[in-house]
């Protein structure tokens, strides 16, 4: 009989160890599950964060990517222009160096000749006299000529400055809303009325008011400069309860720039000409909807200085 009650007192302690096991393996695996699950959750919360954070740097690399490539090209093309007026400047200064080496030895021709023809009696003193007066208008109407080009030149080299400053300054803007061009030496500024203001009304908006912003820093920088503010339409027929047709429309336009310019941007009124044109300067086909698009502008005009010219000759 005690073998046999050995035997079972063996048998119920391997059992309690077994049970005891299990207990604690599940215990573990209840503590540390909810651990595992923690764990996992947070890191995809982490990783979707990241992932949400790498595609704005990316993005924003890219708008960077396209802002310096633009940056480049409207260098690249400003680069192309000064070089191009720089050559032109120096073919310029060239035939002038000529014509003054021309004039100057025909002037010593014509002395040359005149002691010669003086030596040999064929013309009295006071007939030399009067040839040699004669040279020197000459000469004296070639320094005008020469001081009349030169300042010509200068003009050129203002509006080219002109023109960069506003092209530097207006970087930014859409190449299809805005223009700057020189033509028979005066300098344009096109403005799209897309840009400028909202279809059939003459309120300026609040981007454009941006926009003008930078064209009035440009023109305060040169407070010797007088514009003048265009306003172009279509030819599409307008009239509504306040305005009558395209004409009343154009001036509207003109002169709400013109009031933007003066009272936020402190540019003073005399030197600001406002006008319209209505439909009658367009500069494409009204048959077509990009070019209707292309004839609704605003275009600020920089007149040149002909009393500057008009000095010149007077002085002279």
């Amino acid at each position: 009989m005690i073998p046999c009650n050995i035997q079972i007192k063996r048998t119920t302690k391997k059992e309690q160890l077994k049970t005891i096991s299990m207990k604690k393996i599940r215990q573990a695996v209840v503590f540390l599950l909810p651990l595992t699950l923690m764990y996992s959750c947070v890191s995809r919360k982490e990783m979707t964060a990241q992932q949400e954070k790498f595609k704005q740097l990316d993005s924003a690399y890219l708008q960077a990517q396209n802002q310096l490539r633009d940056c480049k090209n409207s260098l690249n093309n400003q680069t192309k222009e000064v070089k191009d007026f720089s050559k032109e400047q120096a073919a310029y200064e060239s035939r002038i160096k000529d014509l003054n080496s021309q004039l100057d030895f025909l002037k010593q021709n014509n002395n040359a000749v005149l002691n010669n023809l003086k030596d040999l009696s064929v013309i009295s003193d006071a007939q030399a006299q009067s040839i040699r007066k004669s040279l020197d208008n000459i000469g004296a109407k070639d320094m005008y000529i020469n001081d009349l080009r030169a300042s010509m030149a200068r003009k050129d080299s203002l509006n080219m400055a002109l023109v960069n400053n506003l092209k530097s300054a207006l970087v930014d803007i859409n190449d299809q809303d805005i223009n700057i061009k020189v033509d028979k030496d005066v300098v344009y500024v096109d403005i799209s009325d897309k840009l400028l203001f909202k279809s059939g009304s003459y309120d300026v908006t609040e981007k454009a008011k941006v926009v003008l912003g930078k064209v009035a820093r440009v023109l305060n920088a040169h407070p010797d400069i007088e514009f003048l503010v265009e306003g172009n339409t279509d030819a599409n027929p307008y009239k509504n309860n306040q305005l009558l047709d395209n004409w009343d429309l154009s001036v509207k336009r003109a002169t709400s720039v013109t009031r933007i310019l003066q009272h936020n941007y402190n540019i003073d009124p005399k030197r600001i000409t406002a006008a319209g044109r209505g439909e009658y300067v367009p500069v494409a086909s009204n048959s077509t909807a990009e070019g209707r698009a292309a004839n609704r502008r605003t275009r600020i005009v920089i007149l040149p200085q002909l009393d500057q010219f008009f000095k010149l000759l007077e002085k002279k």
